[in-house]
């Protein structure tokens, strides 16, 4: 197995367990154990970004263009205000509950 390979690969597994990681904090009622579940999740996300960054060093991974400062500021007005219709972003999902 290439590099690039192994690295997509822990990329990937690491995605999906800061997915999984977000899930059972949600659903965590026991403080004390949802805080050990917070401090690993937090310590999965600095090692997938670091990862991230040596991937993108090396040129495996190019991520995708910039959005304008215009795109951000939309997005941030809408996910605050719950103005995200359909399209799957977060005040969508909430609005229909």
């Amino acid at each position: 197995m290439q590099e690039k390979e192994m690295v997509s690969d822990v990329l990937s597994s690491l995605k999906s367990s800061l997915s999984n990681y977000g899930r059972v904090i949600g659903e965590c009622e026991d403080q004390e154990l949802r805080q050990t579940i917070q401090q690993i999740r937090n310590q999965c996300e600095h090692y997938h970004y670091q990862l991230f960054k040596i991937a993108e060093q090396k040129n495996y991974y190019r991520p995708a263009q910039k959005a304008s400062d215009h795109q951000v500021q939309q997005l941030k007005s809408e996910v605050t205000q719950g103005n995200t219709g359909n399209t799957g972003n977060v005040g969508g999902i909430f609005r229909n509950m």
